[in-house]
């Protein structure tokens, strides 16, 4: 909207929504990746463990805690004063960022905050990792080629989702805090905040027969009409 301003009720709504949806997302990955397991691992068990009921549960805790977790991460960041600039160092609020314009020592309460955040969500990786490594076991095991393929083929969207999200979030907060704007702090913003939802859907489209019909239709369509 060629602006680089913000009111702090919009500052207050995009911290919110941008934690819960990322909070959100690792939790369903995270299910997702336990889905897979099932499905490979005991797919006799399947039915009985992933039914409807399981499915929605899992869902509905999954948004109920990142909302719940997003409106506690919020109101203690919002809490803090801030008096020491008005100007972040980011296209977006970002909560490390905030930080360091606050004017209060209560500030440590929210970096212990974030470093339980951190510890959340290693774990939810090395669930991932250890979910993915029994997964390749089983797949390894499969008599036929063309079953390693589809159990292959089924979890590679997961895993190329989780490892984007997980990569340019840990190098995002890996990353030094800088006192001044820079190309790669941006840039780096940007592959951590825009580059996994916006891949979400390709990814995920890219198994879909008839998604991958209509596109050759339209390309093909195009190059015609071009010539």
């Amino acid at each position: 909207m060629n602006t680089r301003l913000i009111s702090y009720p919009g500052c207050v709504i995009q911290v919110f929504l941008f934690v819960g949806f990322t909070v959100a997302e690792i939790a369903l990955l995270t299910i997702m990746a336990y889905d897979r397991y099932v499905a490979i691992c005991q797919p006799l068990h399947y039915e009985r463990v992933m039914n409807r009921t399981a499915c929605v549960q899992m869902a509905t805790g999954a948004w109920i805690g990142s909302i719940v977790y997003s409106a506690l991460h919020t109101g203690n960041t919002f809490r803090l004063p801030f008096c020491q600039s008005n100007v972040i160092n980011q296209f977006f609020c970002e909560i490390p960022q905030l930080l360091k314009i606050t004017c209060s020592d209560s500030y440590l309460s929210e970096v212990g905050f974030l470093a339980f955040s951190v510890f959340i969500g290693i774990n939810c990786f090395v669930f991932m990792i250890v979910s993915y490594v029994q997964i390749f076991k089983a797949v390894l095991r499969i008599p036929s080629e063309q079953g390693r393929h589809k159990a292959f083929s089924t979890c590679l969207p997961h895993l190329t989702v989780v490892s984007l999200l997980l990569f340019t979030g840990f190098f995002e907060h890996l990353n030094p805090i800088s006192t001044s704007a820079s190309n790669p702090d941006l840039l780096v913003g940007v592959l951590y905040a825009v580059v996994p939802p916006m891949m979400n859907p390709i990814i995920y489209s890219m198994r879909n027969k008839e998604i991958k019909a209509s596109l050759k239709k339209l390309i093909v369509w195009r190059l015609f009409t071009k010539n």
